[in-house]
């Protein structure tokens, strides 16, 4: 049996748009032969679509433009996600469409609600197992969460109801080392159905979420037969013989708790080509179905790429301008940028103060020249003299401090915005997680813009994307090496370093993952060999730091939890532990 997994990229609200994306790839689908076309879970009205799901107009118009693509796709088998509204509820639906009509609707039966997710916010959940009955084979449907579960929909659908194919339509939101993870679980799932499990996710920037792609066949002993190309869209066209599922089955059954629907869609009047689903040789599995995933590091600097430029193209921004200071944070934040949207739509701003060295102005200058890009060059020392003169009456008999460094970030900001005001340009923001965590940073200084690139890569992990990203050139890459070596200061102040203030990057991250990522306490991370007291500094920082982080902008989630959707806790908080 032919099936198409269509691996697209659709936008939040942009129902027409997505229902056009729909219909053109049903029909390269079905030009190349396939009899079963599937789309990734809400693809109607692009994931997540959060609070739009409150609004019964906007549920109202998926179900218009669900009925619009149905009457597109009168050839094959189409199952795309959509939310529908029915009886006063709302589902998570997987809809089957056949000969121009809605022929039957799968509901999400397990709703996440963890991390990311916030599904039971919105969303009532299924009972029922949904299995299609086309010509030559059964086939399971469910929708991502479903197939996590161990003895849940996916072994109902094989072993209960006989399917032979379970297709899995999902928006699985991208972190590091998930492909491998989804990967591990579905070859169990596939295992434990006794059945070919066809596995679709989309791909794509969804403001902090990244969706990596990266859909994969496992055959019903749970071997790689298929997998798609991360952080791409793609049509993925595999040809799978049922014989396969049923072999390996046997006579196996489980009782499903709960109820099935089959919808037979083999007999006369569903529009099914005459060729579809028709058995092809076992002839193996061509090297193309099988793309090879990038490397730890690669896959890191395509989501971030990716997450940039969907951001920037789908808010209908057309240029980006990031203050580039010679530092590393700012180098790699220039590089992610051209790489995703190209040099030329790309302005770097270099703004020396009194306290910024040669080097560091000489290499923003050589970065900009290294990737093309347009460079400006505006210094702020009579602005900050402005200022001083201005605050002197006020601040006399203190000595300087934070204060004076936070003024010079400011004015900065203020220079990007008058940028982006009198050009329509998107602000880049250049913060690490690092410094994003302890509050190493400045509110409506370096903090404020429109977007936030590596607010979830960690100090440590920005070393390793830079020099995987100057690995990329056949010569020397974009990022001097100067860069790359010079111990890293905010230059705000005389000989500053960052860790004049903080603990070393190495020991600084271990805690912010430990703290942050994995929710350990006091005692559970001092157990790991650090200092108790430098434990509970770091996380006075952290915690000290959240209403900071609440006017932050958006960023690329690329860690298991990133601060923003995935961690919410209350800014007046006086727990410590």
């Amino acid at each position: 049996m032919k099936v198409a997994l269509a691996q697209v990229n659709p936008t939040v609200g942009d129902l027409s748009g997505n229902g056009r994306l729909v219909v053109e790839y049903t029909r390269r689908a079905a030009a190349d032969g396939a009899g079963l076309v599937a789309f990734p879970e809400l693809v109607i009205s692009g994931y997540p679509p959060e609070d739009l799901l409150l609004k019964d107009h906007f549920l109202a118009g998926c179900r218009r433009e669900l009925e619009t693509v149905a009457t597109s796709c009168p050839d094959v088998v189409v199952v795309l996600g959509v939310p529908l509204l029915e009886g006063g509820k709302v589902y998570n639906a997987a809809a089957v469409l056949a000969r121009g009509t809605i022929a039957a609707v799968y509901r999400k039966i397990w709703l996440p609600n963890y991390a990311v997710f916030d599904e039971k916010r919105y969303f009532t959940g299924g009972s029922e197992v949904l299995v299609l009955q086309l010509p030559h084979a059964r086939v399971g449907i469910n929708i991502c969460e479903d197939i996590w579960e161990e003895c849940g929909p996916t072994e109902a659908a094989g072993l209960s109801a006989g399917a032979d194919i379970v297709l899995n339509l999902s928006m699985s939101p991208y972190h590091v080392g998930k492909g491998g993870e989804r990967q591990t679980m579905l070859a169990k799932r596939a295992a434990g159905a006794g059945a070919f499990v066809c596995y679709l996710n989309g791909v794509g920037g969804q403001d902090e979420l990244v969706f990596d792609g990266q859909s994969v066949v496992l055959s019903p002993t749970g071997h790689l037969v298929a997998r798609a190309r991360q952080f791409e869209e793609q049509l993925l066209i595999v040809d799978l013989d049922p014989a396969e599922a049923r072999a390996v089955k046997g006579k196996t059954c489980l009782e499903s708790p709960w109820e099935i629907e089959v919808v037979d869609l083999a007999g006369r009047g569903h529009g099914l080509r005459a060729n579809a689903g028709v058995p092809q040789p076992a002839t193996g599995t061509p090297a193309d179905l099988l793309a090879a995933p990038l490397s730890p590091d690669g896959e890191i600097y395509q989501a971030l790429c990716l997450g940039v430029h969907d951001y920037v193209i789908k808010n209908r921004f057309g240029h980006v301008v990031i203050g580039v200071s010679g530092g590393i944070d700012s180098a790699l934040t220039a590089c992610v940028a051209v790489d995703a949207l190209g040099p030329e739509c790309v302005t770097g701003v270099s703004m020396p103060s009194r306290f910024s060295s040669a080097g560091t102005r000489s290499d923003a200058q050589e970065l900009a020249e290294l990737l093309g890009i347009e460079f400006h060059e505006i210094p702020i020392e009579s602005l900050f003299e402005v200022y001083l003169e201005s605050l002197a009456p006020y601040l006399a008999g203190r000595a300087p401090d934070v204060t004076e460094q936070n003024i010079q970030a400011r004015i900065r900001c203020n220079i990007l915005m008058a940028l982006s005001n009198k050009f329509g340009w998107l602000v880049l923001t250049t913060g690490n997680k690092s410094e994003v965590a302890v509050g190493y940073t400045t509110l409506y200084g370096d903090m404020a813009g429109g977007f936030a690139v590596i607010k979830d890569v960690p100090k440590t992990m920005v070393y390793r994307l830079a020099e995987y990203r100057n690995g990329l050139e056949a010569g020397r890459g974009p990022i001097p090496p100067s860069t790359l070596d010079r111990p890293p200061s905010a230059e705000l102040a005389a000989d500053q370093t960052d860790q004049d203030t903080l603990p070393p990057y190495e020991l600084l991250d271990q805690i912010i993952d430990a703290y942050v990522v994995r929710d350990e306490s006091v005692d559970e991370i001092a157990a790991l060999g650090i200092s108790r007291a430098e434990v509970e500094r770091v996380i006075g920082m952290i915690d000290g730091n959240e209403y900071k982080r609440r006017q932050a902008a958006p960023g690329v989630r690329i860690t298991p939890k990133a601060f923003g959707k995935d961690r919410r806790l209350p800014i007046t908080n006086r727990y410590r532990g």
